[in-house]
Order: structure tokens, then C-alpha cells, then sequence
């Protein structure tokens, strides 16, 4: 039997692993395009998309699995990021970087994310998040809006004896398993441009009409931060690109 390390020094294989739905006519393609220029392999669950998501995904090598479900798992959140999970982590990864289809690392992450991985002192990272707002130049910056002043932790060093799991939760489920919390981390100061509310006003009004839908009652979330969508005139700041 091969020796395997709990934590790797060195030589490290980073897996992207994300879940999409309908994504054809967005971001999905230059998400892609951007990760394959860092991550070695990439595995996708599609939650029964009806558009050509799923062509597209085949046409990227690094997508090393591809899911496909028949029946949408939409509205129980917690059973989607479990299937996501259990689907990379049967590649035997190393590190696991749990990513959404409209978002996109700073390009610097390219040349420091080796940095993050090849080491043996933490087992995840949080990265900081900004909400792009109405379009690729401004983010939304107020009492709502701010993820991108505390770190959101996305990628994880995947430890095979350890207990994970997801909170049975419908909505606004954590995209790596809540037990990773546990482990030690590290704050990196990487960017991530998260372009799911760079559309128009129609787009956000559909966005907000769903979230009321799905959580009428706040139950899964905050109505005030539903409610927030809909400000006709929301703090923005300019995007600037870091060297």
C-alpha cells in the first residue's frame, strides 16, 4: 500500500469544483477559461440545465467529471452541495476550491496559488469576495453589501479520514462543508469579481422575486438584505486592478 501524507508540502493537485444550471448566456465561458489557466482538474454537477451548459463543459479537458441531473435539486440546496462534494472529493484530490460559474479570480492567483496549496501549516483559505453591481466596473459597497471586507473561505485541503458535512439547510447553504471550519485557516488578501448581480435591473428583479418566493419568511436569509436589491440608488465603487 502507497504511503500518503495527511498534508503535502509540495506537489499539490488543485481541484475547481462548481455547480451550474442555465448558464450559457453568462459568465460561464470566460469563468472557465480563467480556470483552467490554474486549477489542474475541474469537476461539474449540472442541475438539469435545458440550455447548452452542458456542451460547454465538454469542451474543457481539465473537466475531469461532469454530473448530469435529470431533475433539478435547486430548492434543497444542502443535498446539491453534498452531491458536488462527494463527486470531487472521488478524485482524490488534494486541495478542493469550491467555485461559482460568475465568479472570477484576480489573474495574479495564477502565479500565488501554488503559494496557498504547496504547504503544510493550514487547511483552508478565504479569499475576499466583491459584489459587481449594474456591470464589470463597480461593486456594491453599504450596510448589505460589504462580503469583500472579511475573507469567505473557498478552498480547502481535502483530509480523506476527516468528518464532513453540509447543514440541512434549502438555501444559502456554505459552499465547502461546515466542518471545515474547524480546521485551521488562513486569510488570503486574492480578490474574487463575483459577477451575479452585474446585470441589468430587469435581471435583479427576477433575483429578488425568486428569493421572496423561495423565503418568504426569512427563514434561510435576511428579507432586509433581499429587500436591499431593489435600491434605486446603491453605493458603488470603482474596480481598480492590483499588480
Amino acid at each position: 500500500m502507497t504511503f500518503r501524507p495527511l498534508r503535502k508540502p509540495a506537489n499539490n493537485k488543485l481541484t475547481a469544483m462548481m455547480q451550474v444550471r442555465n448558464e450559457e448566456n453568462r459568465y460561464f465561458e470566460e469563468v472557465l477559461d480563467h480556470l483552467t489557466g490554474f486549477a489542474d482538474e475541474i469537476v461539474i454537477v449540472d442541475d438539469a440545465s435545458s440550455d447548452r451548459t452542458v456542451d460547454i463543459c465538454r469542451r474543457y479537458p481539465k473537466v475531469v467529471k461532469l454530473v448530469e441531473l435529470t431533475e433539478s435539486k435547486f430548492r434543497e440546496e444542502w443535498k446539491l452541495r453534498q452531491l458536488l462534494w462527494e463527486a470531487a472529493a472521488a478524485t482524490d484530490p488534494d486541495w478542493l476550491l469550491a467555485i461559482d460559474a460568475d465568479e472570477i479570480y484576480e489573474d495574479k492567483t495564477k502565479h500565488r496559488i501554488h503559494e496557498l496549496i504547496n504547504q503544510d501549516r493550514y487547511d483552508w483559505v478565504g479569499f475576499r469576495f466583491y459584489d459587481f453591481w449594474g456591470g464589470t466596473t463597480y461593486y456594491r459597497e453599504d450596510e448589505y453589501w460589504n462580503i469583500h471586507k472579511r475573507h469567505t473561505m473557498t478552498l480547502v485541503r481535502y483530509l480523506p479520514e476527516y468528518h464532513y458535512f453540509y447543514p440541512k439547510r434549502e438555501h444559502h447553504v456554505s459552499r465547502l462543508p461546515l466542518s471545515c471550519g474547524a480546521l485551521p485557516g488562513h486569510g488570503s488578501e486574492l480578490r474574487v469579481k463575483h459577477y451575479g448581480w452585474a446585470g441589468g435591473e430587469e435581471e435583479r428583479h427576477r433575483k429578488y422575486v425568486r428569493y421572496m418566493e423561495m423565503d418568504p419568511e426569512g427563514k434561510w436569509g435576511s428579507l432586509e438584505h433581499y429587500r436591499s436589491i431593489l435600491d434605486p440608488d446603491p453605493h458603488l465603487v470603482e474596480w481598480k486592478e492590483e499588480p
